[in-house]
């Protein structure tokens, strides 16, 4: 009996802790194939490029070039999109999942920031016209019940 509750315990442990962070790969990859150290190093985001891809946490990213991809397998939590890449104006003032715009975005706080933007609303203008620093801390604290769910 004991075995059995041991073998029932490490399966339920497995299947909780193993639990993988829903990123927005709507198109296939984080941030619809933009390279995500292009925002860091370059004054814009640039598409990545499929011989230069990889996967975190079975989620798919692309790069630019080779470097790019280099730099982002030395330290991937440095590069990853907050909120798993989705909108974090969404997130934080409304504690929902919403796609984004991969050229809407902000990085501030050494962390990339992605926003949904179309002819009619553009969030990174809503976010940067807020209480920044509290929609931060309001997105984060949202992010830990949103993450593990399916979008």
């Amino acid at each position: 009996m004991k075995q059995l509750i041991t073998i029932l315990f490490i399966g339920f442990a497995t299947t909780v802790f193993s639990q993988q962070i829903d990123y927005n790969t709507k198109k296939g990859y984080v941030a619809e194939g933009y390279d995500v150290v292009s925002y860091f190093t370059n004054k814009k985001p640039v598409k990545g490029k499929s011989k230069f891809q990889t996967t975190v946490d079975g989620a798919k990213f692309k790069f630019s070039s080779a470097k790019n991809l280099e730099l982002f397998k030395e330290n991937p939590s440095k590069y990853i999109p907050q909120y798993g890449g989705y909108c974090a104006y969404a997130v934080a003032a409304k504690k929902t999942k919403m796609y984004i715009d991969a050229e809407a975005y902000e990085v501030r706080d050494g962390k990339l920031y992605l926003f949904y933007s179309s002819w009619l609303s553009n969030k990174l203008e809503d976010w940067k016209e807020g209480d920044t620093k509290k929609l931060q801390a309001k997105g984060d604290k949202n992010w830990e019940v949103l993450k593990h769910k399916k979008n």
